[in-house]
């Protein structure tokens, strides 16, 4: 099979951007101690700062040009959280919500508006079951790993090196209504390949043949409707690891009989992790995990190494006396039994990862006339309205210290 470069073919592979219009930056949350591994922090660390007053309250919020003690905000939509200007704030912690902190890395956040310098709350309006996140991750050149990862959490939207990726939500309203399609993409889609498509199977398809470039993820249609079927079976496989198993109700678990146990308890504060492939084992100072298939170690995205980098938000260092250096005494128990899932999902996903990638050349090789058939179809270029958040009234929102907006 020749090599195929990241923008082979554009005039038959389509942008993501193009098919899935809506999309939104990545939040900023602005201060880092408002997001944590476990819950139990958020509030403690919240704790803390109701019960400082005036300038030290100030100096452990950490003021931004967006954030102050004395913003007036309004109250992030679905969430009950205070919208007094947080100089007066006296009440107890809003309840934590997970959120996807990069790939594969779900932690929690306080879901205060107050508290984030940037958090789309059109996003908000949207997220919920059977809601899905499309993430493109920013563009690396040459980097190994999937460009598009999907999650049902929140997610922060940036890539493992911190470039700006784009979040882009299955669904435009609620409840899984309206998917964020170009209009008459599932028509054309059907017809094409003479079966039914739904917004699941698309984005399936574009989680298998999805391919980065520089003016984002291309993804190629193909000719006929057995590879649109083999790349849609190949995505919902990806998709349900990728989403712990919330497509078939079945937990990922690696074939024959393997599953990776502690055989040497991690640590009170480990510092280091480093892998030993003789013994397939994943050493966490004297903490010892095995086996760990080396496909879950050498698992990257944009050009990072997954595991390091989880291991690496829980670990790093933080400025005495600041909320950040609030945390859990000793390594809890959770993020063990969280390493061994997000080793699993790793060693399942890389292990397809050749697959998937030479499933996706394949698909720019053989991509027959998508642009123009898309373009000849009136499915492209997409409305400008496809491209702005749907208008949702199903709630009222509290505006800053407890007037409601007029939407």
């Amino acid at each position: 099979m020749r090599g195929v470069t990241d923008d082979a073919r554009p005039q038959d592979a389509p942008l993501l951007d193009e098919l899935m219009p809506w999309s939104v930056a990545p939040l900023r949350f602005g201060r880092s101690w408002i997001v944590a591994p476990d819950a139990r922090t958020l509030r403690t660390r919240w704790d803390r700062l109701v019960a400082a007053e005036g300038a030290e309250r100030e100096a452990l919020f950490r003021p931004s040009r967006a954030r102050t003690p004395a913003s007036a905000v309004a109250s992030l939509p679905g969430q009950r959280t205070g919208t007094v200007r947080f100089a007066r704030e006296a009440g107890p912690c809003p309840a934590p919500v997970r959120v996807a902190c990069g790939p594969f890395d779900e932690r929690w956040l306080l879901p205060d508006h107050r508290l984030i310098d940037t958090a789309r709350p059109e996003l908000w309006r949207v997220a919920g079951e059977p809601q899905l996140f499309a993430v493109e991750q920013g563009y690396v050149p040459g980097a190994a790993g999937p460009a598009l990862l999907v999650t049902a959490a929140l997610p922060e939207g940036r890539s493992p090196a911190g470039r700006p990726g784009r979040i882009r939500p299955l669904f435009r309203r609620p409840g899984g209504h309206e998917p964020n399609l170009a209009p008459g993409l599932l028509d054309f889609l059907g017809q094409r390949y003479g079966q039914g498509a739904g917004a699941l199977d698309w984005l399936a398809w574009t989680v298998a043949a999805a391919r980065p470039s520089p003016a984002g993820c291309r993804v190629p249609l193909p000719a006929g409707p057995e590879a649109w079927t083999a790349g849609t079976a190949l995505g919902r496989d990806l998709l349900d690891v990728q989403l712990r198993g919330a497509l078939s109700g079945t937990k990922p678990r690696l074939p024959g009989g393997r599953r990776p146990y502690v055989r040497a308890a991690v640590p009170a504060r480990p510092t280091t992790m480093a892998y030993d492939s003789e013994d397939e084992a994943l050493v966490l100072d004297g903490g010892r995990i095995s086996p760990v298939p080396a496909e879950a170690w050498e698992f990257r995205v944009g050009g990072v190494r997954v595991l390091e980098q989880w291991f690496g938000h829980r670990t790093a260092p933080a400025e005495p006396g600041s909320l950040e250096a609030i945390g859990p005494a000793a390594w809890p128990q959770e993020w063990t039994s969280e390493l061994l899932d997000l080793i699993t999902v790793l060693a399942l996903l890389g292990a397809r990862e050749p697959e998937r990638a030479a499933f996706a050349a394949r698909a720019a090789e053989d991509a027959a006339d998508g642009a123009k058939a898309l373009r000849a179809a009136g499915v492209l270029p997409p409305p400008a309205r496809a491209r702005r958040p749907a208008s949702v009234l199903d709630h009222r929102e509290e505006g800053p210290e407890g007037q409601f907006v007029l939407l």
